[in-house]
């Protein structure tokens, strides 16, 4: 998948742009596979700036973020966290899933997230200012996150929060061909598959298709699959292990593409090319 490719869904660009000259903490929110790391990686393209990404889980502590103590070659010595490499070389640092770490690990990110810009490594007893380039940067979906994962308010009240979502349909296409190079009928049909199954999503509650699996969709269509094929593999069968609900999921899917079909269809004049 291509990293270069970036499709704004407001004025996402500007804003953050912004918060980098003003040395603000940044926090993304939105849909599973909307575009919240493409989008980070393509803000550090465009300010010239290295992404150090961290992925958030339950174990994660504040050791693995800052660093630790650790034997080499029969010494004992410090070794940074990624968020201590961050800090000192003014990267943009990228905590994806966010609400997906202890509470008690976030606590590290508190001094850098105010006033201070600094991080305090107390165990080396080394203070770390961090420099002007250094930017810090969260993301989490908050429609699909357990009660017990909760972000604390006064944590995100040290972000400013730029709220993203899934493209409109004809820019979700337009991505589905540049990173994939199908055909953009074909991609529209996918984007209608997955529109009509987001708006499903209310009733059978599961983590609706993103944009990232109808890449992946594309790509198995590039490589030969058949659009059924491939949207079953990709878009229908992980969504639930439920077969009812995926039976139904496969009626509202398999009416979307063929309304997409009657759609197209009725687009082409007759004999005339098909793009």
């Amino acid at each position: 998948m291509s990293t270069e490719y970036h499709s704004a869904t407001g004025n996402e660009i500007a804003l953050f742009e912004m918060a980098y000259r003003r040395r603000i903490p940044v926090m993304l929110t939105g849909p599973t596979g909307c575009g919240k790391t493409r989008f980070v990686e393509h803000m550090g393209r465009l300010l010239d700036r290295p992404v150090v990404t961290i992925s958030c889980h339950d174990d994660l502590t504040s050791s693995d973020l800052v660093g630790r103590f650790l034997v080499t070659g029969g010494d004992v010595v410090w070794h940074d966290g990624p968020l201590t490499r961050a800090v000192k070389d003014g990267a943009i640092c990228y905590l994806d899933e966010v609400v997906e770490a202890r509470h008690d690990s976030l606590a590290i990110l508190h001094s850098l997230t105010d006033h201070r810009r600094t991080l305090y490594l107390d165990r080396a007893d080394e203070v770390v200012p961090a420099p002007g380039p250094f930017m810090l940067v969260c993301s989490y979906n908050p429609a699909y996150r357990s009660s017990l994962k909760e972000l604390k308010p006064s944590f995100r009240q040290r972000f400013m929060t730029l709220a993203m979502d899934y493209l409109d349909a004809d820019r979700e296409a337009a991505v589905v061909v540049a990173e994939t190079g199908i055909e953009p009928p074909v991609a529209r049909q996918l984007v209608g598959c997955a529109r009509v199954i987001r708006e499903a999503d209310e009733v059978f509650h599961f983590e609706p298709p993103s944009t990232r699996v109808l890449v992946t969709t594309g790509h198995l269509i590039a490589a030969g699959a058949d659009i059924r094929d491939a949207a079953e593999a990709c878009i229908l069968a992980p969504l639930s292990s439920n077969g009812a609900i995926n039976e139904g999921l496969r009626e509202i899917a398999a009416a979307a593409l063929a309304t997409a079909e009657t759609a197209f269809a009725q687009s082409v004049p007759e004999g005339g090319p098909r793009p």
